[in-house]
């Protein structure tokens, strides 16, 4: 009897040790060692800063976040093994992320990190991932679905997220249309896009199965906007606006190739509360001009303004570069002139500028911008833009502070992650 009772306790107490490794371990059981790579960081950064790669080969990386301990959960716009959410890890401190564990089997960009969960977007919705003290997916396979049927279509399906301090969660829709136009080439008004599509809605972080019907609907007039963020300092939305493509096509009456080469601006919004509408498609804003100009599908010509009830975009930037990813810098490995600013990777290139593939800085002061957008990093793309010799190298997307102050930039073209530091004189 005495021996029975022995084994008992021993089988259950081996059955708890079990059963707590695969609630808190599951994950590495799939993990992949990678080797270091050998390219180098080549990039253009201001006096006193440094890149490094830490991690290669992730095909599409899109969106990402970093840990307290230094790991990355990215996601991929195109599934990698079939997984479309990777948690990286550097495993004997050499300063590359050497190991790669995929999670969930669907492809998307937003993702964020907040009091002990993982938010990861797919294409249509977005998933909640419950963490352990250390930061760790806990169930990898079982995450909750709280929010699920957002309009997906032929482009602009991305669905980036951002999260408050007041559990609430934030989803972008792009428009699959950039015009709304019938087939006559006239603008619809108003336009029915506008109900599922071209703006931010709000959700709740801790409640299941929300469809558009449970949402605020935080802000419209968005075309499609990928770089978006919480910012802390000013507690209030920042969204990025990729801006729509050529009028010349369809009015070259008012516009010339060049014109739309430079039309319309790239332009930053800040969102303070629900309501908001930033006037697409019905006006775009001109930053030769600095005035928001009616399109020519609701009788604009290039002349007329409009859109006099429609925000004000905070910064404005020149045509086509691709805003996808926004970060407000709250570390203080860098200069004080950065803390609190904005960095802003973009993911195209301007005709105008020739230039492209970078990320900038905004600097702010009390909330707001404080002088003129510049190029922080640059020569992603590796080749001369003016008289490029061959294909660019990496596009800048997602951007990520670590939790020492250190700036993280993804790149979708060929899945590398950057690291960028200061050692300079402050």
């Amino acid at each position: 009897m005495k021996k029975t009772l022995l084994q008992t306790t021993y089988f259950l107490t081996l059955l708890a040790g079990i059963t707590c490794l695969s609630a808190y371990n599951s994950e590495d059981l799939d993990a992949k060692k990678i080797k270091r790579t050998t390219e180098q960081a080549n990039l253009k950064l201001p006096t006193g800063f440094k890149a490094t790669v830490v991690a290669d080969d992730l095909v599409a990386a899109r969106h990402l976040v970093v840990s307290k301990s230094g790991d990355i959960y990215v996601k991929l716009s195109k599934l990698k093994d079939g997984k479309g959410l990777y948690h990286l890890r550097d495993t004997n401190k050499d300063g590359f992320l050497d190991q790669q564990t995929g999670i969930g089997n669907y492809p998307g960009t937003g993702i964020a990190l907040k009091n002990n969960y993982l938010y990861s977007a797919s294409n249509t919705g977005v998933y909640r991932y419950q963490l352990n003290a250390k930061e760790e997916v806990m169930q990898p396979e079982q995450p909750e679905e709280i929010v699920k049927g957002l309009v997906a279509k032929t482009r602009d399906v991305s669905k980036s997220i951002a999260v408050d301090n007041k559990g609430n969660l934030y989803v972008t829709v792009g428009s699959p249309d950039e015009t709304c136009r019938d087939d006559s080439g006239k603008g619809i008004m108003p336009c029915p896009l506008l109900d599922s599509v071209g703006g931010i809605w709000q959700f709740k972080t801790n409640k299941k199965n929300q469809s558009y019907s449970d949402a605020v609907h935080y802000a419209t007039g968005l075309k499609n906007v990928v770089g978006l963020d919480w910012n802390t300092s000013t507690n209030s939305l920042f969204a990025m606006m990729h801006g729509r493509g050529q009028f010349h096509d369809k009015f070259p009456q008012y516009y010339t190739p060049e014109q739309s080469m430079q039309l319309p601006a790239e332009t930053m919004f800040e969102l303070k509360a629900p309501g908001a509408d930033a006037g697409w498609p019905y006006v775009y804003y001109d930053h030769k001009q600095k005035k928001k100009m009616l399109t020519p599908e609701y009788g604009g010509d290039g002349k007329k303004t409009g859109g006099e009830k429609a925000l004000d975009p905070v910064v404005a930037f020149p045509a086509h570069l691709g805003p996808n990813g926004l970060l407000f810098y709250t570390g203080t490995m860098f200069p004080a002139r950065y803390k609190n600013g904005a960095f802003i990777a973009f993911h195209g290139k301007s005709t105008e500028l020739q230039k492209g593939y970078m990320v900038a800085f905004v600097p702010f002061k009390n909330g707001k911008p404080s002088g003129d957008w510049e190029i922080f990093a640059d020569n992603f793309a590796g080749v001369d833009l003016v008289q490029p010799t061959g294909p660019i190298q990496h596009r800048p997307c997602g951007l990520a502070q670590g939790p020492d102050g250190a700036l993280y930039v993804s790149d979708d073209l060929k899945g590398t992650i950057y690291r960028i530091t200061y050692a300079g004189k402050k």
